[in-house]
C-alpha cells in the first residue's frame, strides 16, 4: 500500500507571544510545506457557540486571515481552525448532548468558515467520556455530532477533520471508531506524549516501537501500537494522519551517573525560554542547545527515536531521523499523511543549517519514498 502525501501542519496561535527567536506569526509560515493548516484554537460555548478563545489576535491582528492569505502562494494549501484543545474542551459534552447547541454550533461553525474564506473544522475534544464536563454519553453524543457537521459541510465542499488520542485506553472507550471513520476526512492521532515528566523514569515522547524491557501495558506507548489500535478498532487506514511532534520531553535525572533510557527522574527539565514550560522543549530550543556543547546525543535503534542528555537534563525528541522512520511507516501501513504539531516548534528559523529540518525531512519523505 502507498500512502497519500498528506501533511497537516497544526500553528499553535499563542506562538506569536513568544519572546525573541521564539515568536512565531503567519509570516513565518512555509505554505509550500503543508497541504493542509489547521489554526489552533477556537472556543465552542456550552451552549454551542463557537468564539475566539483571543479575539485580539485572532481578528484585530488579522492573525487568521493572515494564515487564510497564504493560500495566494500555494494554491492548494487546505486552511482549517481547530476548536477544542487541552485547555478547551469541557463544553463539548454538553453541545454534544443538546440538540440545539449541536445545531447552533453547526451555524456558527458555517458563519465563521464563511467569515474568514476557511476550509474547514477540525474538532479537537480532549477526549470524549474522559475529562471535565464528560459522561460516557459522550461516546454516542460525539458522533451524532460529527453526523451533523458532515451534513453541513460536505455539500459546501468543506472539511471534516479530527484531532484523537493514541493511547488505546482513551480510544477504546472515547470513539466509536467505524462511525467516526465514515463521517470525516482526516483523523489526526496525536502520537506522541507517551512519557514525560509524570512519569519517575525516563522514556521517549513518541517511540515508533516498543523496548523488549518494555511489558504489559507499556508496550502500548508506541506509535505502532496506536496506529495498529486505531486500524483494529475499524478505522480507515487511509483517513489516519500519523502525528508527528515537534518537540520533546524532558526530566531532570535522579543521578547525572545514570542518563539512560529508563533511568530515574526527580521530575521535569528545565523550562525552555521561548515556550517556557518545564517538561517541554521544542526542537527549536532543543538546536539551540544542542548548539551550545556538552550534550550527549543517542540513537536509540529499537524504538527508532533519539535523547540526549547533559549533567541532570534528559531530552527524548524526534529529530530528522526519525521522523523520516516515521514516514517510512506511514507510507508501508497506507496511511493519509503525516501531522506536525506544531509548525511554530520547529527549527523555522535555520538555526541548525535548514529552515523547518524536520517538515522538510517529512516532505523530501513523502515524495521519495515507495512501498
Amino acid at each position: 500500500m502507498e500512502s497519500k502525501a498528506n501533511v497537516v501542519c497544526y500553528y499553535g496561535s499563542w506562538a506569536y507571544y513568544r519572546r525573541g527567536n521564539g515568536k512565531f506569526a503567519p509570516a513565518n509560515i512555509n505554505p509550500k510545506l503543508c497541504t493542509h493548516l489547521i489554526y489552533s484554537f477556537l472556543g465552542v460555548q456550552s451552549d454551542g457557540r463557537i468564539y475566539h478563545l483571543d479575539e485580539r489576535l485572532d481578528v484585530e491582528e488579522k492573525n487568521l486571515k493572515n494564515c487564510v492569505d497564504l493560500k495566494r502562494s500555494n494554491r492548494n494549501l487546505k486552511v482549517l481552525v481547530a476548536v477544542g484543545g487541552w485547555n478547551n474542551s469541557k463544553n463539548f459534552g454538553a453541545v454534544a448532548a443538546s440538540s440545539a447547541a449541536r445545531a447552533r454550533f453547526v451555524r456558527t461553525s458555517l458563519e465563521l468558515l464563511d467569515k474568514f474564506g476557511l476550509d474547514g473544522l477540525d474538532i479537537d475534544w480532549e477526549y470524549p467520556t474522559q475529562r471535565e464536563g464528560s459522561s460516557p454519553d459522550d461516546y454516542r453524543n460525539f458522533i451524532t455530532l460529527l453526523k451533523e457537521l458532515n451534513g453541513a459541510l460536505k455539500p459546501r465542499g468543506l472539511l471534516l477533520t479530527v484531532a484523537v488520542s493514541a493511547s488505546p485506553s482513551i480510544v477504546n472507550t472515547s470513539y466509536d471508531v467505524p462511525k467516526l471513520s465514515k463521517y470525516v476526512d482526516l483523523i489526526n492521532v496525536m502520537a506522541y506524549d507517551f512519557h514525560g515528566s509524570w512519569n519517575d523514569v525516563t522514556g521517549h515522547n513518541a517511540p515508533l516501537y516498543p523496548s523488549s524491557r518494555e511489558t504489559g501495558a507499556q508496550r502500548e506507548l508506541n506509535v505502532n501500537a496506536a496506529i495498529s489500535n486505531w486500524i483494529a478498532r475499524g478505522a480507515a487506514p487511509g483517513k489516519l494522519v500519523l502525528g508527528i511532534p515537534t518537540y520533546g520531553r524532558t526530566f531532570r535525572l535522579s543521578s547525572r551517573r545514570n542518563a539512560s533510557l529508563g533511568a530515574p527522574a526527580s521530575g521535569p527539565g528545565d523550562r525552555g525560554k521561548y515556550t517556557g514550560e518545564s517538561g517541554n522543549l521544542g526542537y527549536n530550543e532543543i538546536v539551540e542547545l544542542k548548539k551550545e556543547g556538552g550534550w550527549t546525543y543517542v540513537w536509540d535503534d529499537e524504538q527508532k527515536v533519539p535523547h540526549l542528555y547533559k549533567e541532570d537534563q534528559w531530552v527524548g525528541f524526534d529529530d530528522s531521523r526519525s521522523v523520516v522512520e516515521k514516514v517510512r511507516y506511514a507510507q508501508r501501513g497506507g496511511l493519509a499523511g503525516i501531522m506536525v504539531w506544531a509548525i511554530d516548534t520547529d527549527d523555522f528559523l535555520g538555526v541548525s543549517g535548514t529552515e523547518f529540518p524536520l517538515l522538510k525531512s517529512i516532505v523530501t519523505s513523502l515524495r521519495s519514498f515507495r512501498t
